[in-house]
């Protein structure tokens, strides 16, 4: 079925876009979310009376969206739960889990904007994403741990790498300076 896009939807289109897609997704989700039309003759019209509409009210959300992932840049949350001696969780760390987390932070986020490629099922840093607008991402640190100790010793070990990793690229800087200065005399 062809559909006029109302919104920018990711992986599919902008607003304006005559996009083809399967009857159940227009049926189901696209048309009775008032994100698209039907592409006829008639709705393409309509749809040209309200195209500078359309775009403004997008340009607002994601101004707002902006704004909002602005305040969170950098954000990790920590969540603890029961694991094996090998690190294997008791269950799994999921995104409604990841929602809770945020909102003990203080961000209150709905658990259809997080994205994450699989659950989580061992000990470690994760990487999730929150979908604010479909052109606004803002990633997440998720930590997973046992305790409050194995917490702190995941971020002593982030740090330490981020140092280790600063400090090899000032020696290499140093080095090449060095060759430099040997080749100049």
């Amino acid at each position: 079925m062809d559909v006029i896009l109302l919104e920018r939807i990711s992986r599919l289109g902008s607003v304006g876009d005559v996009v083809k897609v399967k009857n159940g997704f227009a049926r189901n989700f696209l048309l009775p979310q008032q994100k698209a039309l039907r592409a006829t003759e008639e709705n393409k019209k309509v749809f040209e009376g309200r195209r500078a509409v359309l775009e403004k009210q997008n340009a607002e959300s994601k101004a707002v969206a902006e704004k909002l992932a602005a305040t969170m840049a950098d954000l990790s949350v920590s969540i603890i739960r029961q694991a094996s001696e090998d690190g294997k969780l008791y269950g799994s760390v999921a995104v409604r889990d990841i929602a809770v987390a945020l909102a003990d932070a203080g961000h209150a986020i709905e658990r259809r904007f997080i994205d994450m490629t699989s659950a989580i099922k061992t000990l470690g840093v994760y990487e999730a994403t929150i979908q604010l607008h479909p052109e606004v991402e803002v990633p997440v640190k998720v930590h997973v741990a046992r305790n409050a100790e194995g917490l702190l010793a995941q971020e002593l070990a982030e740090k330490e790498a981020v140092v280790e990793a600063e400090e090899a690229a000032v020696a290499e800087e140093v080095a090449a300076d060095a060759a430099e200065a040997e080749t100049a005399a």
